[in-house]
């Protein structure tokens, strides 16, 4: 990246600042939000808070307090203490996006109206129904819950996607639907998370054409999946679909009425090969040289923040300023120290700045960011860790 790129004004806004440390460029967060709401063309866009994990993001995204604006409407959590925390700070819309099996949390939902009211379960099996009843310890209660229907791609024995939930067919969502009926539940909404879409990008002709025909395959089976649990339940609040890869996708059935997205508004490296929307990298972290072990290696400190999934060079930091630095085969990213080749001009103390494989997870390793301005004004804020949360 050139002098002129926005690291250069992360850089010069944190100057005095002792890395390592995140920073985050508003400008560029305030892009792809627009450009999330755009392409979802007037369909609802849920913020993953997983992706985010910072709650300044999280109501600056949602338009200054933690409820719909601009064309967000809610969060989707990841955890169900996390969902009751964002809810006491005032968010009023939270889809779980994953099933909970956290009792003392769901003892604490089960006895206050608002966090019902606020909070919607994520399902997938009867026996989720069974342990949420007793977690909560009453029949009195009736939770909201979404169903989680599997959006992978089956092409005879290959499975192309995550394993999320067992149920995939109209008949098993209906099933499950109606025994949530007959334990007391409200049964809200329908997800479908067709994730061989939104999380991998367009890299070449073969995964296009897989995403293609994944997005033919789910738009009619998700059809057939409404109408059956329509049929058990009536109307539903909640039809969920999509993730920052997938929007175009999702918005494309006229039965979807939101759209989850959340790694489109830091855009790590995972995310830099979709033709889909142009990349705007807002979040970056930088640490420092400690030591030159060679004329053309520069030693900086840590920068081993490996990301989910699977392991290989997909998943690690990327070097991205000053421009030209490579790591190091045998050593990678490190504990304590990150080898550089590519350093030649480099001295003890200077700044290296990296971009994260994945979005959120990089908020996991620093208890604040700094969010920069255009005009070069910073201000710092807590992330999840800076506020004393770990939800897993």
């Amino acid at each position: 990246m050139s002098e002129t790129s926005p690291i250069a004004g992360l850089h010069a806004a944190t100057a005095e600042l002792d890395p390592p440390l995140a920073a985050l460029d508003l400008t560029a967060l305030r892009a792809n939000a627009a450009d999330l709401v755009r392409r979802a063309n007037g369909v609802p866009v849920r913020v993953a808070s997983k992706s985010v994990r910072c709650r300044a993001v999280l109501e600056e995204v949602l338009g200054g307090e933690l409820t719909a604006s601009g064309g967000f409407a809610g969060i989707m959590s990841y955890s169900l203490a996390e969902a009751i925390w964002l809810a006491r700070c005032g968010a009023r819309d939270i889809l779980l996006g994953y099933p909970t099996v956290d009792r003392a949390a769901l003892a604490e939902l089960a006895a206050d109206d608002t966090l019902r009211r606020s909070i919607t379960l994520m399902v997938d099996d009867v026996a989720q129904l069974t342990f949420i009843r007793a977690a909560i310890g009453t029949d009195r209660v009736r939770p909201r819950v979404c169903l989680d229907v599997d959006a992978s791609l089956r092409i005879g024995p290959i499975h192309l996607g995550v394993r999320r939930s067992p149920v995939r067919t109209p008949e098993q969502a209906a099933a499950l639907a109606g025994e949530a009926l007959r334990r007391g539940f409200e049964v809200v909404g329908v997800m479908t998370y067709e994730a061989q879409i939104a999380g991998l990008p367009d890299s070449n002709v073969a995964i296009r054409l897989v995403k293609r025909a994944s997005a033919a395959e789910i738009g009619k089976r998700r059809k057939r999946v409404l109408d059956a649990v329509r049929s058990v339940t009536g109307k539903l609040e909640i039809v969920n679909s999509g993730g920052t890869g997938s929007i175009e996708v999702s918005i494309a059935d006229p039965d979807v009425t939101e759209v989850t997205a959340g790694s489109g508004l830091y855009v790590p490296t995972l995310f830099d090969h979709y033709r889909s929307f142009t990349p705007r990298p807002a979040l970056f972290f930088a640490t420092s040289v400690l030591r030159r072990p060679t004329p053309s290696i520069a030693t900086v400190f840590a920068g081993g923040y490996i990301a989910s999934g699977p392991t290989g060079p997909s998943r690690v930091p990327k070097p991205v300023w000053p421009t030209g630095l490579r790591l190091i085969g045998t050593e990678g990213t490190g504990e304590v120290q990150t080898p550089l080749t590519g350093a030649a001009e480099l001295r003890i103390g200077d700044r290296v700045w990296f971009r994260h494989a994945k979005a959120g997870e990089l908020c996991e390793r620093f208890d604040k960011v700094h969010l920069v301005d255009a005009d070069g004004t910073r201000t710092t804020v807590p992330t999840y860790r800076g506020e004393g949360n770990c939800f897993g």
